[in-house]
């Protein structure tokens, strides 16, 4: 089935959720990043609604989002706070994410995107359209990591492959072949991404830097954007893969795990499996 829609996680920067530095997490999306977000909706007149819901601090968050956009000369930009899971289902909020060329979600804890929204009437209306139209679904940290049909809800980066440090539960589902991570290389989840492909061998794992994003197509083939990079497990060709024989909390071992490093301009389609980089003498460009 040919998906229309675009789907654009980010790998943020900020502590999800945890402090008073959240106020500024508008700071990891360079220019470039959000501009590529404004190209995709259909520029400048675009309607993008934003979804803080996964922060703890969501009228800040709404604020600099609305800073943000206005600094790209976006005016039809508006913050939809959802703070119980009963307001996804009002009218009013229905037709806002109908008439949404994009929506951008927050960062902060996943758990409360999927516990307020995921199964509503909303998040419905967000799965046909992303299906059958063009809109573009956009997320940071959190909001990158809720995306997939699994999602990595917690575990903590040193006892990452030990069986069952890592924790998941079912995210938002518009694509299903994904497991993501964020903040990947300054919180050291090499291990934690491992372990989840160990458990889902199926999926791709996607280990995203922070100021780094994908710009995913037709549910097919993504783009790398941004200044950092993408940390990509491919467990197709395991040779080796203990996971289901061993207790809980036993130090797992994998074997032909293949790894790509990609960056900005770097390609990857889903289906076949297949990396085109950029030619090495390439210019660089943010998105």
């Amino acid at each position: 089935m040919e998906i229309k829609g675009i789907l654009i996680p980010i790998g943020g920067n900020e502590d999800k959720g945890g402090d008073e530095r959240e106020q500024n997490q508008m700071e990891y999306i360079e220019e470039g990043i959000l501009a590529r977000v404004v190209r995709e909706s259909g520029g400048k007149e675009a309607m993008i609604v934003v979804i803080p819901t996964a922060s703890r601090i969501p009228v800040e968050v709404g604020e600099n989002y609305l800073k943000a956009f206005g600094k790209l000369q976006c005016k039809n930009v508006t913050v939809l706070d959802l703070r119980k899971r009963k307001d996804a289902d009002l009218q009013k909020n229905l037709q806002l994410i109908r008439r949404a060329d994009c929506i951008m979600f927050s960062g902060g804890d996943q758990s409360k995107i999927t516990k307020k929204i995921r199964g509503t009437r909303l998040h419905h209306l967000m799965v046909e359209r992303y299906v059958n139209e063009g809109i573009v679904i956009a997320g940071t940290s959190a909001g990158a990591m809720c995306m997939s049909s699994e999602m990595i809800t917690g575990g903590s980066s040193k006892e990452a492959l030990i069986k069952d440090a890592v924790l998941t539960e079912s995210g938002m589902g518009f694509i299903s072949n994904l497991i993501i991570d964020s903040h990947f290389i300054r919180r050291g989840r090499f291990g934690r991404l491992a372990e989840a492909v160990a458990k889902f061998p199926e999926l791709l794992g996607i280990g995203l830097a922070e100021d780094t994003g994908l710009v995913i197509k037709q549910n097919d083939w993504f783009e790398i954007i941004g200044s950092g990079m993408v940390i990509l497990f491919d467990p197709r060709e395991l040779r080796h893969n203990n996971v289901k024989l061993l207790d809980p909390g036993t130090p797992m071992s994998l074997v032909n795990l293949k790894v790509h490093v990609l960056t900005n301009g770097d390609k990857f389609n889903i289906t076949k499996r297949q990396v085109k980089v950029l030619p090495l003498d390439a210019p660089f460009i943010t998105a």
